[in-house]
């Protein structure tokens, strides 16, 4: 350590001297040589000059001192890792200065205000709404993590923006209604009918959804190149429709089939299955399934069929 060094946490009370020689010399013993090598390491480390007095002065331990200290560098360490994931998001994007910009804000929210802005995304589609609707709300809930890399970054981006884009939103809450009215009693649907040759079903009974219907169903038609518009696609449209009127408890007639058709179309919003995509990425979940194809491909085989 050099003699400025010294003086400068002589002058500061820090390592004061024992005494001084004839000559106007400062003197110090071999505590103030194991305080000076403490002051050192603590400088080091990036601990302040009036935290390091309080150890020295023994109003905090060292102990104490330096697990604030690590917290307050673990914190330091998640700012700098999301930078440097913006960074990178930005020089593989090509992004212009208002693209960074908004990357940077949007990824420096603090947990707390991210989920203030998802909630209120989600709280638009499914607040108010006469149902438990928690698990779906879960599910549908980014986390981005403290050491998030470029593509996590970049997706938070894209589906922070989704999320208030008014129509995407108006479109999740016509969902979320038909979701619901689909799980609502039987006893609170005046037009329920017995379906012949069916078990009754209780009101407490799962309600499978509609899409995954769906997608269980048609992914053989898929396979095998059905044609929708087919006499082959006949067997996967009424197995469908079949299933989803049995969850109803009603007739599989035109105006259940209409109904799921509007859902469907609905469902298929390529906005929906982006923010599926994007969430995965966010929360390091594997990529979902894409339902374009399966959704695509009844609602074609659905139309054709259906009466106006």
């Amino acid at each position: 350590m050099t003699v400025k060094a010294i003086r400068f946490y002589s002058d500061r009370g820090i390592v004061p001297p024992v005494d001084r020689s004839p000559a106007g010399y400062r003197r110090y013993d071999a505590d103030a040589v194991a305080r000076l090598d403490l002051v050192r390491t603590l400088r080091d480390l990036g601990i302040d000059l009036p935290t390091i007095r309080r150890v020295l002065d023994r109003d905090a331990t060292l102990a104490e001192v330096a697990a604030a200290h690590a917290e307050a560098l673990a914190a330091q360490i998640r700012v700098l890792r999301l930078r440097h994931a913006v960074a990178l998001a930005v020089a593989r994007r090509g992004s212009t200065p208002e693209e960074m910009d908004l990357m940077h804000r949007l990824a420096r929210l603090t947990e707390d205000g991210r989920r203030r802005l998802i909630d209120d995304f989600l709280d638009a589609a499914f607040g108010e709404l006469d149902a438990d609707l928690t698990g779906i709300r879960r599910t549908m809930t980014p986390e981005l993590p403290d050491d998030p890399d470029p593509e996590q970054v970049e997706a938070w981006v894209e589906l922070a923006e989704l999320s208030g884009d008014p129509a995407f939103r108006a479109a999740l809450r016509r969902i979320a209604e038909q979701h619901v009215a689909d799980r609502a009693p039987a006893t609170a649907r005046p037009d329920t009918t017995a379906l012949p040759g069916t078990a009754p079903l209780p009101d407490t009974a799962p309600r499978p959804d509609a899409v995954a219907i769906v997608r269980d169903q048609v992914a053989p038609a898929l396979a095998a190149g059905v044609d929708p518009a087919s006499p082959g696609a006949e067997p996967y449209l009424a197995a469908v429709t079949a299933r989803y009127a049995a969850s109803l408890r009603r007739p599989d007639d035109a105006t259940l089939r209409r109904r799921l058709l509007t859902l469907l179309e609905t469902a298929n919003d390529p906005r929906r299955q982006t923010y599926s995509r994007l969430l995965a990425v966010v929360n390091g979940w594997p990529p979902p399934d894409d339902l374009t194809h399966a959704l695509t491909w009844f609602a074609e085989a659905l139309r054709t069929r259906v009466p106006d």
